[in-house]
């Protein structure tokens, strides 16, 4: 199945895929979420992003496979005012019941 993800950007299922990344660094109070929020909508992406209790941020993003890749890419280097020292990735397969992209909490 993640042969068919890779080449179509969508599972077997037709389903979008998701990617659930946890960014560290110097990723709070510097805008972080509202420009993920803005590259998410501009890329077509539905989910959400928060900041966690421990300082990280949380990126759940669904969508065509290709669009994700690229907002993984921004994840790496986020807005200017940030330091991205690490980004955990795990992919899911979507469930195409998000609809917009939010800030949560």
């Amino acid at each position: 199945m993640e042969a068919d993800r890779v080449r179509t950007g969508y599972s077997r299922t037709g389903t979008p895929a998701r990617l659930r990344a946890v960014i560290s660094g110097r990723v709070q109070g510097v805008f972080f979420r509202a420009t993920t929020k803005r590259e998410a909508e501009q890329l077509r992406l539905s989910g959400t992003v928060r900041n966690r209790s421990d300082g990280t941020v949380e990126v759940v993003a669904e969508g065509c496979l290709d669009r994700i890749e690229q907002l993984l890419l921004w994840l790496h280097r986020g807005p200017p005012q940030a330091r991205v020292d690490r980004v955990d990735v795990v992919w899911e397969e979507g469930t195409g019941s998000m609809r917009g992209f939010r800030i949560v909490g």
